[in-house]
């Protein structure tokens, strides 16, 4: 409905050049929806029963990055920073660049994947319709076919939640808090603007409830 809006919006007042008092009046209530969430073991799950290399690597950076689908497609060799073991986000949202930890263990992924095509600037190149030669692919891989790997592996783990790529940032942030990684820390990993943003976190975190039910009651126990 917010899409409409501003689609109709902007034609009339960009190619018609009137104003229209509705666009002060409609707007659709605000909707407070929590993220889907999966656990480490199902995240482990899911990631093992992809096949192909080319999505398991690729989802499993976006994992453990906290990436975002796009920017995870569009990494780039010179992105990776081995000697920091930070990977250099570049225009994620908001044309906003960003550094995020780098683990040891997806730099091996990365680096044994890349050895399978050796592009000189893609890390995940797309092969085309063509079925060109990967390394001298200029486009990075289609979101579209990272999504359907990754729909495809969800109903074959037989894992019943409604998952999406983006879950796996989710989910990211979610175990990078009840491990006790301060907020701030991942509110800039993320690429949040605000720390509101990322405190949503703060409420789908199943260690973090159970301390704080532990906590309520030492409180009270003397009462």
């Amino acid at each position: 409905m917010t899409i409409a809006i501003c689609g109709l919006k902007f034609f009339f007042e960009q190619t018609l050049q009137k104003e229209w008092a509705t666009f002060n009046i409609v707007r659709p209530p605000p909707e407070k929806k929590l993220p889907v969430i999966l656990s480490l073991a199902e995240v482990h799950q899911l990631l093992s029963s992809i096949r192909l290399p080319r999505y398991k690597v690729c989802l499993a950076t976006i994992y453990s990055c906290g990436l975002r689908l796009q920017e995870g497609t569009h990494l780039q060799v010179a992105d990776l920073d081995s000697a920091r073991m930070m990977i250099h986000v570049r225009q994620g949202k908001g044309a906003k660049d960003r550094y995020v930890p780098l683990p040891k263990r997806t730099l091996q992924l990365l680096r044994a994947y890349w050895q399978t095509h050796r592009n000189p600037v893609l890390l995940f190149p797309a092969e085309g319709r063509d079925h060109i030669d990967l390394v001298k692919s200029s486009e990075p891989m289609s979101k579209s076919s990272v999504q359907g790997a990754f729909r495809t592996a969800l109903k074959q783990s037989r894992l019943n939640k409604r998952a999406s790529v983006h879950t796996l940032r989710h989910s990211w942030a979610t175990h990078l808090l009840e491990a006790g990684v301060n907020l701030r820390l991942i509110q800039e990993w993320l690429g949040h603007n605000s720390p509101a943003t990322t405190s949503a976190y703060t409420h789908l975190t199943v260690k973090a409830e159970q301390l704080g039910a532990q906590t309520i009651d030492q409180l009270m126990s003397d009462l």
